[in-house]
């Protein structure tokens, strides 16, 4: 890991009703929100089938924050059918060069206070994670897992800071993993991270944590196009 020098950042490119829309870097974009129309795409629909009801309704109001942006950004391919490469990374049918990503995270099982995220970037590989704070509760084991050499600087922190942080860290990590196309295989856990992240570099990936435009942790990541 490397510090970068952070991409001039404009404020939210645009106010949508139900979310918000920011170009993250050039050509790098990424929406974020608290609820979202779900989708009802039928290659949406058929794929999240066997789900139970609160997975569901999770798929498909990230799927739907999912289009509503490619309606903003890349308007031809919002109503292309959504599939997967080998490693399980998203991908629009017939358009492997538009990166997409979805993220979401819900309080409790009932998918009640549901975080939703996308993000798209024609050209390049993308990953976009949200996540909710773990609570004050936040296992000292866990901190010392993700953060290791810094683990003692996260857990410095007041409780309530401590877990936001925290989160902060977590959905950096998994950003950058979901743009590699590794997931978990990429060990997310694994990668340094500063606390109080804002934007710096893993291998050929960029990342950036939306700090300065979301109250909740919402961070995303990319690579050039070579990489697609």
């Amino acid at each position: 890991m490397s510090a970068a020098t952070a991409p001039a950042l404009p404020g939210p490119a645009a106010r949508q009703p139900g979310f918000d829309v920011v170009e993250a870097a050039t050509g790098v974009w990424v929406a974020w929100t608290r609820a979202a129309a779900p989708s009802t795409h039928p290659v949406d629909l058929a794929d999240v089938g066997g789900r139970p009801r609160w997975r569901r309704r999770q798929s498909l109001a990230a799927r739907g924050l999912l289009r509503a942006l490619l309606a903003e950004v890349c308007p031809a391919a919002q109503d292309v059918p959504l599939t997967a490469d080998a490693r399980g990374r998203p991908l629009l049918e017939g358009l492997p060069g538009l990166g997409i990503s979805l993220s979401h995270d819900a309080a409790d099982d009932t998918g009640g206070g549901d975080l939703l995220a996308a993000a798209v970037a024609p050209g390049r590989r993308v990953g976009v994670d949200v996540q909710l704070p773990p609570g004050p509760d936040l296992s000292p084991g866990l901190v010392r897992r993700c953060l290791r050499a810094r683990a003692a600087e996260l857990s410095a922190l007041p409780a309530d800071r401590r877990a936001l942080e925290f989160a902060w860290v977590w959905t950096v990590q998994e950003a950058c993993v979901k743009a590699d196309g590794t997931g978990i295989a990429g060990r997310p856990w694994s990668l340094d991270v500063p606390v109080r992240p804002g934007t710096g570099t893993v291998g050929d990936l960029t990342w950036i944590a939306l700090r300065h435009l979301s109250v909740h942790p919402v961070s995303c990541a990319f690579g050039d196009a070579r990489a697609c």
